[in-house]
């Protein structure tokens, strides 16, 4: 184990010299390259900005809300039967929208019914199936200027959707 710790701690810092020693042998402008790539890096965020900062205050007005509770009370009927808990229902809300909210949920679900627990055991296996649809298109589209987004929008959504409902079935099973 402590080789591994000692490799992970190295790696970085070689990556770098490499790339260091193999700009000075192929005699490019290392400092001038590595600054052009800042610039480029810092235009991409300047161009995402806008669309992150809208993702966060909708997911920020979603929770404070309440809006998930209701919509929670209203499906748990229907979801109890299929044998998808109610409980893990906030976290298949907000889990295509927002990692870090469906992180804070995860953690709170692990704490309230444990993580060795049927709700913690599907809802670990979301986190691990499922991805931040919402954020993921809107970093990449903003990235590269798609402006329609429908049938991937449709394709991932689906896809995030199977996950979960193929979480609750394994689960369900064993």
């Amino acid at each position: 184990m402590k080789i591994i710790n000692y490799i992970s701690v190295i790696a970085i810092p070689i990556i770098i010299v490499l790339v260091i020693i193999f700009g000075i042998a192929d005699k490019k402008k290392i400092y001038d390259i590595f600054v052009d790539g800042v610039k480029e890096g810092m235009e991409i965020v300047i161009k995402l900005f806008p669309t992150l900062l809208g993702i966060f205050l909708a997911v920020g007005a979603l929770r404070s809300s309440g809006i998930l509770d209701i919509i929670t009370v209203l499906l748990s009927g229907i979801t109890s039967k299929i044998g998808f808990p109610s409980e893990v229902l906030p976290l298949a809300m907000l889990r295509p929208i927002s990692g870090s909210a469906s992180l804070a949920i995860a953690t709170d679900i692990m704490k309230t019914y444990g993580v060795d627990s049927k709700i913690g055991l599907i809802a670990s296996t979301i986190m691990g199936s499922t991805e931040t649809t919402f954020y993921t298109i809107a970093v990449y589209t903003s990235a590269i200027g798609v402006k329609k987004i429908r049938f991937v929008l449709v394709a991932a959504l689906l896809a995030d959707l199977v996950g979960m409902i193929t979480s609750a079935i394994i689960w369900n099973i064993i």
